[in-house]
């Protein structure tokens, strides 16, 4: 069967039986033959082929992608099997929320490379709820992701640092950060620069706006943190991110933290597995979380 669905994800990736066959090094009868077999096997039609096009069929889907979560979890079975007389290596995949995946996870990357060379990450970034159904899914061996989550029963989630959001404006800007008291009502007149749904952070700001009582009526989404930091030192707005995300802009004093005494909110940053059971990759990859931040 692990046979029969590597060639079928194969075909169907390609879209070509022929191609399938030169980058498996097999014949294309063979690699019919295959098809064949599982399609035997599962008691369906799997493909469709009309003028040389090949198309997936209800069930084709279905097989296509579970069986890419078959492959996967029979992978990590031999990497599981194969750490408990080896040393740490092969692949593990990581995703990582927009926050914490741009701005901190290239130094845990650089610091697992030095002390773990035989280890080889793949990364994903995406907000918060992209990166969790990646993990459900079995795309992804971990995730680290912002703020909080409720009602993932099948799933791990584990705080493993603590992180600071504030409300940041340009270094240039007029007028709100020109006074000495910032009102309630000075923030709630302010153009906002937010993130979009699903992102931890845009979690994080709406948390804050009800903490303070507030509900500004002039909003910017955009779907990247940088995008927001650069529209802020315009002048564009001012916005509510992590303290990670700008510390070079406040350092090269491109922007600055509009000062309040409860304008800023704290939250945790928590790594999602899926599985009990971890590859040595994955168990050395949480510890230097855990002494990242």
């Amino acid at each position: 069967m692990k046979q029969q669905l590597h060639v079928f994800i194969k075909v169907v990736e390609l879209k070509s039986f022929s191609r399938a066959a030169e980058e498996l090094y097999m014949t294309q009868p063979a690699v019919s033959q295959y098809i064949q077999s599982l399609e035997e096997s599962v008691g369906t039609k799997l493909l469709e082929r009309t003028n040389k096009i090949i198309s997936l069929t209800k069930a084709g889907e279905i097989v296509y992608i579970k069986g890419k979560e078959i492959l996967r979890l029979y992978g990590k079975m031999h990497h599981l099997i194969e750490d408990l007389t080896n040393q740490a290596k092969g692949s593990i995949s990581i995703g990582a929320s927009y926050t914490f995946g741009e701005y901190i996870l290239p130094h845990v990357i650089a610091a697992m490379k030095e002390n773990y060379p035989s280890i080889k990450p793949t990364i994903s970034i995406g907000n918060t709820k992209e990166i969790i159904e990646l993990v459900k899914n079995n795309s992804l061996d971990i995730g680290i992701i912002e703020g909080d989550l409720d009602n993932q029963r099948t799933l791990t989630i584990e705080q493993f640092a603590e992180d600071t959001l504030f409300i940041v404006a340009s270094a240039l800007c007029k007028g709100i950060c020109d006074k000495k008291i910032v009102t309630l009502q000075d923030l709630e007149d302010e153009t906002w620069i937010i993130r979009e749904s699903g992102s931890g952070t845009r979690e994080a700001t709406d948390k804050m706006f009800r903490k303070l009582g507030i509900n500004p009526q002039n909003k910017m989404e955009f779907g990247s943190t940088q995008v927001i930091k650069e529209s802020v030192e315009a002048g564009l707005g001012i916005t509510f991110i992590s303290k990670a995300s700008f510390r070079k802009e406040q350092a090269l004093q491109t922007l600055q933290v509009v000062k309040g005494e409860d304008y800023y909110l704290k939250r945790h940053f928590s790594y999602v597995v899926k599985s009990s059971f971890q590859t040595k990759a994955v168990e050395l990859f949480i510890e230097l979380l855990k002494q990242s931040v």
